[in-house]
């Protein structure tokens, strides 16, 4: 018999990723998504098997973090070797606007659960991983940041992981649990949540491309964040549990990019320049050109002439309403611990990041507009 891995939060993108790895290992992967009146699975539709299947590897449990005897429920029957904590309210912006519940669920959530652990006698038995942020260094005291540097959040959220990534600490010291915080800096991929920053500008960029925007509008373009690939990191995350003793880990590329540089990139995949100009709320990115051989290969060809003619046309604003009360304006880590402990270290750059996330919004992209006109099914144009 393999292990068995519960993943709460399976549905998000590191659960999705992660519960794949998990499987391709050998494990029973049960994972805590939320009741929901239309279908979120998206993510794991293709790792699902019919509850009536013989030794199923995919089982999976309604549950919420804010739900105490839930939690001690799925734990208790499900008896895991592996426990990872996934689940949260992890939108930094709509933090604001939900303070208390970004609290229960991401902070007293990871108590729920560690309790859970605790009373039902499992300390022996269930390692935990707790999914912490680089959020947590907010108003940064160090560059780079490391295990050891200070945490100072700026948003309800990095103060509700605070919590989290504290009483995991304490659980571990209090009680002998092998519990231990991954501290991911900024992982992407094709299943980041739409209204996350990079996710938005490839998806953006894609519909501009193929004439379905005119423009997308931004909040700060000179803040800088540490991007790696989600595929790599729930890798760390797997490490970080196989390790004899517990212990906290930053888990980051060591290369720091704003998100005016990252719209760019984005823009380049598919053959166009932009460049910005202004200041402040009054900024713009404009079309200044097109390489017709990458805009023909990966756009396609029909969209060149149509698209020339937009050339000097303003394609990035800035929107105030996307501003942070309090912002965080660097974010790079120090991967040195992960990468001599775990023998840890990313697989991707982040112009592999972008183009793989360029490359399937275009995709996804033209496969809407497809079936919106009239389409019953994705003809081969559009793999």
């Amino acid at each position: 018999m393999g292990k068995v891995a519960l993943i709460t939060g399976v549905t998000g993108q590191d659960g999705a990723y992660l519960s794949e790895y998990l499987i391709k290992k050998g494990y029973t992967v049960h994972g805590i998504k939320r009741r929901s009146s239309m279908l979120n699975t998206d993510r794991i539709d293709h790792l699902y098997q019919d509850p009536h299947d013989e030794n199923r590897n995919m089982i999976l449990h309604y549950g919420d973090m804010t739900d105490s005897m839930n939690l001690t429920r799925i734990i208790g029957d499900v008896q895991p070797d592996e426990i990872y904590n996934l689940a949260a309210m992890s939108h930094v912006k709509v933090s604001f606007d939900t303070p208390e519940y970004t609290a229960n669920a991401d902070g007293i959530g990871t108590l729920r659960l560690l309790e859970a652990v605790r009373l039902l006698n499992l300390t022996e038995k269930s390692r935990i991983y707790q999914a912490s942020t680089s959020e947590l260094y907010g108003l940064v005291q160090e560059i780079p940041q490391k295990e050891t540097t200070p945490f100072y959040p700026r948003s309800p959220y990095a103060v509700a992981k605070l919590y989290a990534y504290w009483i995991t600490v304490n659980y571990r010291e209090a009680y002998g649990m092998h519990a231990s915080n991954g501290i991911l800096f900024n992982h992407e991929s094709p299943l980041r949540g739409e209204t996350f920053v990079t996710r938005k500008v490839t998806r953006a960029v894609s519909r501009i491309v193929l004439g379905l925007q005119k423009k997308v509008f931004m909040g700060n373009l000179s803040s800088k964040r540490d991007w790696g690939h989600a595929k790599d990191y729930v890798k760390a995350m797997y490490l970080i549990l196989q390790q004899d003793t517990p212990d906290d880990y930053v888990i980051s590329t060591g290369v720091t990019t704003t998100i005016r540089d990252f719209i760019k990139m984005s823009f380049a995949e598919a053959g166009i320049t932009v460049e910005f100009k202004g200041e402040g709320e009054k900024e713009e990115g404009f079309i200044s050109a097109v390489n017709e051989d990458i805009f023909s290969k990966v756009v396609g060809a029909e969209h060149l002439d149509i698209f020339k003619k937009r050339i000097g046309e303003s394609v990035v604003g800035i929107d105030p309403a996307y501003f942070r009360p309090t912002e965080v304006d660097i974010l790079i880590g120090d991967n040195t611990k992960a990468r001599t402990k775990l023998g840890w270290e990313p697989t991707y750059d982040l112009k592999s990041l972008c183009q793989d996330m360029m490359l399937h919004d275009i995709y996804l992209m033209k496969k809407e507009e497809y079936l919106k006109n009239g389409g019953y099914k994705i003809l081969n144009y559009f793999e």
